[in-house]
């Protein structure tokens, strides 16, 4: 049987169609999304990352984490702020990146309120007030009420480290002093280990810690929890109170989250949130944040937004009053 030219065409199209079609179906994915984390990598931010970026990647695709440390995070939120804003970088957020260091730092290579689109919380960890156990006993302190009893009674009589001079620890300490009215000689040390070796050899009596950081040495016995210091208690330690129990509005705790830089499309923003937040809810995110002591905070882009802005505002209040500078 004969073909016409056009039907022998239209014959040869469909077979090589046909034949082109694995090679097409193999073609190289879109270009991957780069997750710039401003910390090193095999930290609690950089876990949570990695973890995050492994369960997207059926929605978004390839996730690269690229660790930027240095200058209390500025390094890596600079790159952020001056990457592309075409929904291919992103990075991480975090409370001292953008509420911190803008009143810390004399210059600042980026501006945290416009620099940036927000995409969604990630998590936030208790901070938590401890005292060095033998320190407590000897004092007789086992509550909140009793530590700012004593201290009232013996002002300057009790001292607390912290990783240095603007660190989330030493602020805790100065927001804290400030609220109960109680005054107590801080010693800054050159980060947050050396603090809390201090604390445990006895060097200092208390200490505003990261709750994962502190836990073990909490459930050993070596340190007093007195109080954790999110608004609510924490389920990690559900006995120990909240400082705003007794301080009313109390509230200061270590957070990050997802941002793209300012100008990255819409569309862009609330497809990664809707993918993120997906993970966040995920049982597999709960269980492994939940071994950080960190709580999932998914939120809508403006969510994030309006708590950052409240952030940066209250520690604007507090950096002043601490006096901390970083030149």
């Amino acid at each position: 049987m004969t073909h016409s030219p056009l039907r022998r065409r239209l014959v040869l199209g469909v077979s090589a169609a046909v034949l082109a079609g694995p090679a097409l179906s193999q073609a190289p994915a879109a270009r991957p999304i780069r997750l710039i984390v401003p910390y090193a990598a095999g930290g609690p931010i950089d876990v949570t990352a990695r973890l995050l970026a492994e369960r997207v990647k059926d929605s978004l695709g390839t996730v690269v984490i690229d660790n930027r440390p240095g200058a209390g995070g500025n390094i890596g939120a600079e790159a952020v702020a001056k990457a592309a804003p075409d929904g291919l970088t992103i990075g991480i957020a975090a409370v001292a990146t953008h509420a911190i260091n803008p009143w810390l730092f004399s210059r600042m290579p980026y501006d945290a309120a416009r620099d940036f689109a927000p995409i969604t919380q990630m998590v936030r960890v208790p901070n938590v007030l401890v005292m060095n156990a033998e320190t407590a006993q000897r004092l007789k302190i086992g509550t909140l009420a009793e530590f700012i009893a004593y201290a009232k009674a013996n002002p300057g009589r009790l001292n607390y480290g912290s990783g240095g001079n603007g660190s989330a620890g030493h602020l805790a300490g100065e927001m804290f002093k400030r609220d109960a009215g109680i005054f107590a000689v801080h010693i800054p040390y050159n980060g947050g280990n050396p603090a809390q070796l201090a604390l445990l050899s006895g060097q200092v009596d208390f200490n505003f810690d990261n709750l994962a950081t502190a836990a073990p040495n909490i459930r050993s016995g070596k340190l007093k929890a007195l109080a954790v210091t999110t608004l609510q208690r924490s389920t990690a330690l559900p006995e120990v109170p909240a400082v705003a129990e007794r301080l009313p509005g109390f509230a200061i705790d270590t957070w990050w989250g997802l941002v793209a830089p300012a100008g990255t499309p819409r569309e862009a923003i609330v497809r990664m949130n809707q993918a993120f937040v997906a993970a966040l809810r995920s049982e597999e995110a709960r269980t492994r944040f939940a071994g950080l002591l960190a709580e999932p905070v998914p939120s809508t882009p403006e969510e994030f937004q309006a708590f950052m802005r409240t952030e940066l505002a209250k520690y604007e209040k507090v950096v002043k009053a601490s006096g901390a500078k970083v030149d």
